[in-house]
């Protein structure tokens, strides 16, 4: 038999080469030279993964073979008893992912080959489209669909809309202000305003950020029906999703969900009463590779299809792993793509690229992505307070973000 291939170290990398700080977990192994990179990030809470990780996870998996996978997550999962967060889903994710990169170096194959190989050549990708009015909305789809992009997420003025105007008490608090109502009608507005100008071709989508009430989200995916979205995101909160009953019957509109989920229970209900049309969970946030492979395919038993969560608060290696599961997936839909900078690109080697609207894996085993750790260091995570979190209503009331 051969000699078992063992983990002796695990390493965070900690980097913020744009807006969102970003998690990286290196896992080296005790074969020379072998090692895997996962995803950990959560950009807001980045510090406490990293102590997760370091304090917690990385004790527990040294020595652990290298193959067992499945046995590992599931024991990592328990290992601290409490389970199913966001910190720990993250921490358990970064090793998850990196033992997927290194089982693909070790076969010497792409990780999709390893789930079962392709279902399609490149995964359709989604681009956002923001403005202050209208028609520049429309100007940055047109922009976007020059460079060959079909699919457009369309918002204006930010999540939840511009919220300047706003009449607000004496002495309220700052923070990041809007107006549910008026959000509605602008954002139906805009939509309307979109679709008339580049019809009917390209596909558009729209983030509702689970700023509304579950009955005015309802009101809101019925009035947008008419637009043919391919999907409205987000439409309710996670703490709201029995809601998503009333929603499917009285609407048409495709609805995508998932990227605040944590736990299973949390989309096993919607996907086997087929309450939506997209699962979207944070392939970090819900844990890793391994649980994201079982959701993809419990979801195709229902006909429901995947559209990863896939912002600039996941790290390249991150969108690697999204890739790789879209590649494979019989029940792919889309993938959210957030452009890369040059500087994406020179510290995250094998970065995916997009042609014609299409990301395109490489052919490197493994997640096919690596880190130049010297430029990474150089791009050092600072303490950050989070101000479009602080949303308020107009009257000051805090609420959602």
């Amino acid at each position: 038999m051969p000699e078992k291939v063992t983990i002796t170290d695990v390493k965070v990398i900690l980097t913020q080469p744009g807006n969102s700080r970003l998690a990286v977990v290196k896992v080296m192994t005790s074969e020379p030279g072998l090692y895997g990179l996962g995803c950990a990030t959560f950009t807001q809470a980045i510090f406490a993964v990293q102590a997760a990780v370091e304090r917690h996870i990385r004790p527990f998996v040294i020595g652990w073979d290298v193959d067992r996978i499945e046995e590992l997550w599931n024991m990592m999962m328990v290992h601290a008893y409490w389970r199913n967060g966001p910190v720990m889903n993250n921490a358990i994710s970064g090793i998850d992912q990196a033992l997927w990169d290194i089982k693909g170096k070790r076969a010497g194959m792409p990780l999709y080959q390893l789930l079962g190989g392709k279902s399609r050549e490149a995964a359709y990708v989604y681009v956002h489209a923001n403005g202050p009015t209208p028609q520049a909305v429309e100007e940055q789809v047109r922009a976007y669909m020059e460079q060959g992009f079909r699919y457009i997420r369309v918002q204006m003025g930010g999540y939840g809309g511009q919220g300047d105007t706003m009449v607000r008490p004496d002495d309220a608090p700052d923070g990041a202000y809007f107006d549910p109502r008026a959000y509605s009608r602008n954002m139906l507005n805009m939509i309307e305003h979109v679709r008339s100008a580049v019809g009917p071709e390209v596909e558009l989508l729209h983030d509702i950020h689970e700023r509304l009430t579950p009955i005015h989200a309802i009101q809101f995916a019925k009035d947008v029906e008419q637009y043919d979205l391919f999907f409205l995101e987000d439409a309710l909160a996670p703490e709201d999703i029995a809601w998503f009953r009333q929603m499917r019957q009285q609407t048409a509109t495709p609805i995508a969900m998932g990227e605040l989920f944590n736990n299973p229970h949390e989309w096993r209900t919607l996907i086997s009463e087929r309450l939506i049309d997209f699962i979207r969970m944070h392939i970090s946030q819900m844990g890793g590779i391994t649980p994201a492979r079982n959701a993809a395919i419990f979801a195709n038993l229902f006909g429901i299809r995947t559209a990863w969560h896939g912002p600039e608060d996941t790290s390249p290696v991150g969108h690697a792993a999204n890739l790789h599961l879209d590649i494979w997936a019989p029940n792919f839909g889309i993938q959210e793509w957030y452009r890369p900078s040059e500087l994406d690109y020179e510290m995250f080697p094998g970065l995916p690229e997009v042609r014609n609207g299409y990301l395109y894996p490489n052919e490197q085993p493994g997640l096919g992505i690596d880190i130049n750790e010297e430029l990474a260091a150089k791009y050092p995570c600072g303490d950050i307070v989070e101000t479009w979190t602080q949303t308020r209503l107009p009257d000051g009331s805090p609420t959602r973000p």
